[in-house]
């Protein structure tokens, strides 16, 4: 399940870890190794490694500085260091900019297994709690997608609703939905693409084309039908849009001539 980095630059301490510790009681599946901070960084970035055993005096790159890049470079790996008394300011020091635990050499097969175990536990409550965290954002983006679901449906609801009505204005939209023009004008824009006004005038004329092929209603009628109370302001919009005028449409869809 878990991934341990075991860095020191003493190949007896390594060869121990692998050799006596109970991994498996521990729930670590893979083993790896490095003798120095340079070439676990190395590994970092070729290998998914959950836990970090590593020792803090190092020649090179020390083990304060090493933890530190490593962390730089995925914050969720785990690291604990070894240290000798006379590094252990050092190693608080350590813990305070970010490391999770430190064990003190001289080693025992108990310190290792017990420190290891520490690392465990950190390591599954952070995944536990990265888990739920990424579970309340599903679910704050789903009710979120719902509710800009909800407000484009009830804009739209509002819009077939008042198509006949000559009156009805973003305001009034505002009012019935209880938002302000401005705000509403923005979240129009946001969900259709267009302003209020081009995107009703749009819905209008695409009705009127329905009307103009489906029944024998006269041109007058279907402006007032489709919320135009001008007809001759309906027959330069329907013309803008659609290249002909009204009654030139109906003719050529072959519904004769109707004035």
């Amino acid at each position: 399940m878990y991934q341990l980095l075991v860095v020191d630059d003493e190949s007896i301490i390594r060869r121990g870890i692998r050799a006596f510790i109970d991994f498996e009681g521990l729930g670590i599946t893979g083993f790896y190794e490095a003798e120095s901070g340079e070439e676990a960084l190395v590994l970092l970035e070729k290998e998914p490694i959950d836990l970090i055993l590593a020792d803090i005096n190092m020649p090179k790159m020390n083990g304060l500085d090493f933890c530190r890049r490593a962390k730089e470079y995925d914050p969720s790996v785990k690291i604990a260091m070894i240290t000798g008394y006379d590094y252990l300011d050092y190693a608080i020091r350590a813990i305070k900019a970010g490391v999770d635990d430190y064990v003190l050499k001289p080693l025992s097969r108990d310190d290792i297994q017990a420190i290891l175990f520490r690392l465990v536990e950190k390591k599954k409550e952070a995944d536990s709690l990265a888990a739920v965290r990424q579970e309340v954002n599903k679910l704050a983006a789903d009710a979120g997608a719902r509710e800009e679901g909800s407000v484009r449906t009830q804009m739209a609801e509002c819009l077939e609703g008042h198509l006949a009505d000559a009156g009805y204005s973003l305001s009034t939209m505002a009012d019935e939905l209880g938002y302000s023009i401005s705000y509403l004008s923005t979240l129009f824009k946001k969900h259709f693409g267009a302003n209020f006004r081009d995107y009703f005038l749009d819905l209008r004329l695409g009705q009127a084309k329905i009307l103009l092929l489906s029944t024998q209603m006269k041109n007058y009628e279907i402006a007032a039908a489709v919320g135009i109370d001008d007809p001759n302001y309906f027959s330069v919009c329907f013309r803008r849009k659609y290249g002909k005028t009204p009654t030139a449409f109906r003719t050529e869809a072959g519904h004769g001539k109707k004035a």
